[in-house]
């Protein structure tokens, strides 16, 4: 009867150990995951009898943070690109191909024709100089248009991304959910399963709740249910009313100002934070220049009752729209002449009526309304009275503004992310050494087990040797 004990224990312990030595393995070949949580062989013994339960060493606490973490850092970082394309393509005051510096160069160009209203050359000067702030704003704005429409385009992306997870989610959750009714080991399960939530943390930002049947219901941090005992179907609206397109889950807007339950972080707010706040106010920033300048370089039409302000130099009342007037342009076919002696919209519209080469009267008084404080920027974060270069150098400087603000929270954030991993690791991943070690003395226990077999294996042998 003794050996008998003894041979049952002997195999219960090759077992357990090679079921151990087995999980070690596992560790050792998921130490490179960074999405491997470490599984714990834990043995449990009863009546004879030893059984390996598995297990996942890990923080809920921390996995959390480390989800809320990747949703900051991918929304700060979807703004950041967009305000650094922004910043890249327009320039700042600094930069001789800014509005800012197109604006200055205007000025000393109609100064320097002021002072020889009679030299064709410093004209034509004068109109290059307005044909290229024109140009400027014109890149300006399609930059800001391009930044939207790119925006538009990485959050459909996105929502593809995010439809995609979901149908993995439920499939690897169903896993979970049966595998535990059956208790089976579904540690690699929900290492699966975890993997699914952290991409889907970097598009949106999410919360979760864990039910009794080991299932999970996934909410966005606005609290929209985008998984509960099934996936909810996400959508990019892009006929959505302005000022942009429209995210919504079963029908529900989670992005835009009229959303009750607005997503707070990941890819998508980010998105939609850049589309629909920095690159607007600025849009509208070059707007409130455009139409200044037509306001600046205007005449009037003496044949109307009263007489009406008429566009000038400039057409155009949007930074997208603004062009020299063909009359005044030489490269349309227009006469740079009519800078001096104005006709630039009609003929009626001309000062110098007898064409007096000396005359300097208009170009004196252009440069006055382009040097004049004026009411400028109204709807815009800028609004107020200001010069015209003057509101020009504050706008990119509130760009510039913006964009260091981004770069700095991004930073930030990414810092906060990095140090969640971190702790994530630490507590849930996985040692190679240490895993080696362990490896190597469940080897010896299990030589060892195996060692009680043989002896047990040699003792019934001499017994029934007696026995005969």
């Amino acid at each position: 009867m003794g050996l008998q004990i003894a041979l049952s224990t002997a195999r219960n312990a090759l077992l357990a150990t090679s079921s151990q030595i087995a999980v070690a393995s596992r560790n050792v070949t998921g130490a490179g995951d960074s999405g491997y949580t470490r599984k714990i062989a834990t043995l449990v013994t009863g009546e004879g009898t030893a059984q390996v339960v598995i297990t996942r060493a890990g923080d809920q606490a921390l996995f959390t943070r480390k989800l809320a973490a990747t949703s900051d850092e991918a929304a700060s970082a979807a703004r950041l690109d967009g305000l650094k394309t922004l910043a890249q393509t327009v320039g700042d005051t600094g930069d001789a191909t800014s509005p800012a510096a197109r604006l200055g160069a205007l000025n000393a160009a109609l100064l320097a024709a002021a002072n020889q209203p009679d030299s064709s050359d410093l004209a034509r000067t004068a109109i290059d100089a307005a044909r290229d702030l024109a140009g400027s704003l014109n890149d300006a704005a399609a930059s800001v248009a391009t930044v939207r429409a790119d925006a538009d385009a990485a959050t459909k992306q996105s929502v593809q991304t995010v439809n995609d997870l979901l149908k993995q989610f439920d499939a690897v959750n169903f896993a979970v959910v049966t595998g535990t009714a059956n208790g089976k080991d579904i540690t690699d399960s929900l290492d699966d399963r975890d993997r699914i939530l952290t991409k889907l943390s970097a598009e949106m930002g999410i919360t979760t709740l864990t039910r009794p049947d080991g299932g999970m219901a996934i909410y966005t941090d606005g609290g929209v249910a985008l998984y509960e005992r099934g996936a909810r179907t996400v959508r990019f609206d892009p006929n959505a009313l302005p000022p942009g397109n429209a995210v919504t889950i079963d029908g529900v807007a989670v992005t835009g100002a009229t959303a009750a339950m607005p997503l707070h972080s990941g890819r998508i707010a980010g998105l939609t934070a850049l589309r629909d706040g920095p690159a607007v106010e600025y849009g509208r920033q070059l707007d409130a220049i455009a139409s200044a300048l037509v306001d600046a370089f205007a005449e009037t039409d003496p044949t109307t009752t009263p007489a009406s302000v008429v566009a000038g130099l400039f057409t155009g009342a949007s930074a997208a729209a603004i062009r020299v007037a063909a009359r005044v342009d030489p490269q349309q076919g227009g006469a740079v002449s009519r800078l001096r002696d104005g006709g630039i919209f009609s003929n009626a519209t001309a000062v110098n009526a007898l064409g007096e080469a000396g005359y300097a009267a208009r170009l004196t008084a252009l440069t006055g309304n382009l040097a004049a404080a004026r009411t400028i920027g109204a709807g815009t974060d800028l609004s107020g009275t200001a010069t015209l270069a003057g509101f020009a150098s504050a706008s990119a400087g509130w760009l510039s503004q913006q964009r260091k603000g981004a770069d700095a929270d991004a930073a930030y954030q990414a810092t906060l992310l990095s140090r969640a991993s971190d702790a994530l690791s630490n507590a849930a991943g996985v040692n190679g050494d240490d895993e080696t070690a362990l490896t190597l003395q469940l080897e010896r226990s299990y030589t060892a087990s195996a060692k009680i077999l043989t002896v047990v294996d040699d003792l019934l042998k001499t017994l029934m040797d007696a026995v005969r």
